[in-house]
């Protein structure tokens, strides 16, 4: 069997992720794993991202984080000169600082099946972050849920919601985040 070796570009891809992973984890979960304590506003220095990733085993180049920081999808992270935050999704204690924001009428949540009763009974609770998270467009939703399995995609009045005066933001990379979004305000799709 002649197999060939996995082309730069494939390297290339896997260290990408593999370094984006690294930063969702201790920019937004677990900076005190690496000796990193970020400011109120989620902020940390670059440098000194990078040492404590260092000094922990784990080693990447500012060149790196930069591709890493521009070539993500969903713009996960934001640079502001020499510092460093994740846009959204914390579960540690931050700030983001964003205004209130009015949201379109309508925006949308993926999940996955297993999911749904808990969601009917419940709504959309925050769970271990700070805020539920709500995608600007089905597409969105949909790449959102598949990450745990089949997806299923709930509209959320959010019109409603924003007319009832639940206060929503928008993160620098689109996600809307709202506290909770009670199951009144939920549609979800035919058989689920």
């Amino acid at each position: 069997m002649n197999r060939e070796a996995p082309s730069d570009d494939a390297a290339g891809e896997r260290r990408t992720v593999r370094v984006s992973k690294y930063l969702s984890k201790h920019l937004r979960h677990q900076p005190e794993r690496i000796g990193l304590t970020l400011d109120e506003g989620g902020w940390v220095e670059i440098d000194a991202l990078i040492a404590a990733a260092a000094a922990h085993g784990f080693r990447f180049t500012h060149a790196e984080l930069e591709h890493v920081v521009a070539v993500n999808d969903k713009q996960r992270f934001a640079v502001d000169g020499g510092r460093i935050r994740a846009s959204q999704g914390h579960s540690v204690d931050v700030d983001l600082d964003l205004p209130p924001a009015t949201p379109p009428a309508y925006l949308f949540h993926g999940t996955v099946i297993h999911n749904i009763a808990a969601i009917r009974a419940e709504g959309l609770r925050p769970m271990n972050r700070h805020a539920v998270h709500l995608s600007p467009d089905r597409e969105t939703a949909t790449r959102v849920g598949a990450r745990r399995g089949r997806p299923v995609v709930l509209s959320v009045d959010t019109g409603a919601m924003h007319h009832d005066g639940h206060v929503f933001q928008v993160s620098a990379n689109g996600v809307w985040l709202t506290a909770a979004v009670p199951a009144a305000y939920l549609r979800f799709p035919a058989g689920h």
